[in-house]
């Protein structure tokens, strides 16, 4: 088991690293996908670069650090956290990890897909958390938008409780999944159509498909999708944390882009060292 899990290998979840590292704490940094720090074409306001530095490489220096610590570092997809006695496992596109911690650091990602009526209908038959919201469309025809392993692992939380479900690709490839109640449908999608609820989908063929509902589940999940989940306070897309990155869960931490606020690689740091510095603390209580 390890002592923590940092979700996200940006300057927070790094930062967070070389404090638990350097305490001796069992850790592992998980991250897939590119960050979006890396978009940045030159940094001159962050300290220590007299000539300023490239997004691209602050975020690999990062990495390397890690790494020369000790610390592991693995490139593989989150699609599912869960609660245990004794702490979380975090589920990925190829293994499970116990820990008694976990830390979000996975920046803010945008997942909503520009699909026209899908933030009209938001809590009128638009869901991002099949766990949360699965049971009220027992029995009905859904859908689920994305073409990932985390769509397929949303699509996996519904299967025994909808009648039929209908994965969306909106034109992309998704993984096969064997199930008699679930179809893939390739086409690109429109718009999300209905009255006071969501009631259909229009494809751009000008095809129709009849829907009670709607799990979004486009891309990487990030800390949003996780924290609802979980039953972590959020306010709009950004994790509620006190002043020591605690969320409402013990034991779950949450730093940088994810928490709101100023979006700067200052920031960033400043809460993940924070955050390390309060895990070994709670890890060394509950040990």
């Amino acid at each position: 088991m390890y002592d923590v899990i940092i979700i996200g290998a940006g300057p927070a979840g790094v930062s967070a690293s070389l404090y638990t590292k350097r305490a001796n704490l069992n850790t592992l940094i998980i991250y897939h996908d590119k960050s979006g720090l890396e978009k940045a074409e030159l940094i001159e306001n962050y300290y220590g670069f007299e000539n300023g530095i490239t997004g691209k490489e602050l975020y690999n220096e990062g990495i390397k650090q890690a790494k020369r610590l000790g610390t592991e570092v693995l490139d593989e997809e989150v699609i599912n956290i869960k609660m245990e006695e004794k702490g979380f496992t975090v589920i990925t596109n190829k293994n499970e990890y116990q820990t008694k911690t976990v830390i979000f650091a996975t920046g803010n990602k945008k997942n909503t897909p520009k699909i026209k009526g899908i933030k009209e209908f938001e809590g009128k038959g638009i869901s991002y958390c099949a766990v949360c919201d699965g049971f009220f469309y027992r029995n009905k025809n859904i859908a689920v938008i994305g073409s990932g392993n985390y769509a397929i692992s949303e699509t996996n939380e519904l299967i025994n409780l909808a009648k039929e479900i209908t994965i969306l690709t909106d034109g992309k490839t998704a993984p096969e999944i064997r199930a008699d109640n679930v179809k893939i449908v390739p086409k690109k999608i429109r718009e999300v159509r209905g009255e006071t609820r969501v009631e259909e989908v229009e494809f751009e063929d000008n095809t129709k498909l009849p829907v009670d509902g709607i799990f979004v589940a486009n891309g990487i999940a990030g800390s949003s999708e996780f924290a609802k989940k979980l039953g972590i306070l959020t306010n709009k897309e950004n994790i509620v944390v006190n002043e020591n990155m605690e969320t409402n869960i013990p034991g779950i931490y949450a730093c940088g882009d994810c928490t709101g606020g100023i979006l700067q690689v200052s920031k960033a740091v400043y809460e993940g060292a924070k955050a390390g510095l309060e895990v070994i603390k709670y890890v060394r209580n509950k040990n």
